[in-house]
């Protein structure tokens, strides 16, 4: 979950918890109630590392609103200084499950 923070077009100052629900360099994908105008910069702070970033979309999906921010220039992630608790990556999630099922396969299981 993070704060973050941002800036109404009637200047008016807004903060919101946000669940960060994907990440890259370039940016995040967050998980929200309410939603965030598209063209808005956000700022939120971690640990070790502050972020800026502008909103490029805002859609809201079952659960909530999911909102598409782009890194401001000079903001970038690297999983070296934020690793986010619940961070799954997909590359050794994947060969993890190519390990198992090789291994199945030569003991002769059969995978369901």
């Amino acid at each position: 979950m993070l704060e973050i923070r941002w800036e109404e077009a009637n200047g008016g100052k807004r903060r919101a918890v946000a669940l960060l629900e994907d990440i890259s360099q370039s940016g995040v994908c967050l998980q929200m109630e309410s939603p965030i105008p598209v063209g808005a910069e956000i700022f939120w702070k971690s640990a070790h590392q502050e972020f800026a970033g502008v909103v490029r979309r805002c859609t809201y999906r079952e659960i909530g609103y999911f909102v598409g921010v782009e890194f401001s220039p000079g903001f970038q992630w690297s999983e070296e200084s934020f690793h986010p608790q619940h961070l799954i990556n997909v590359q050794e999630l994947a060969e993890s499950i190519e390990r198992e099922v090789s291994k199945s396969l030569k003991l002769g299981l059969t995978i369901q």
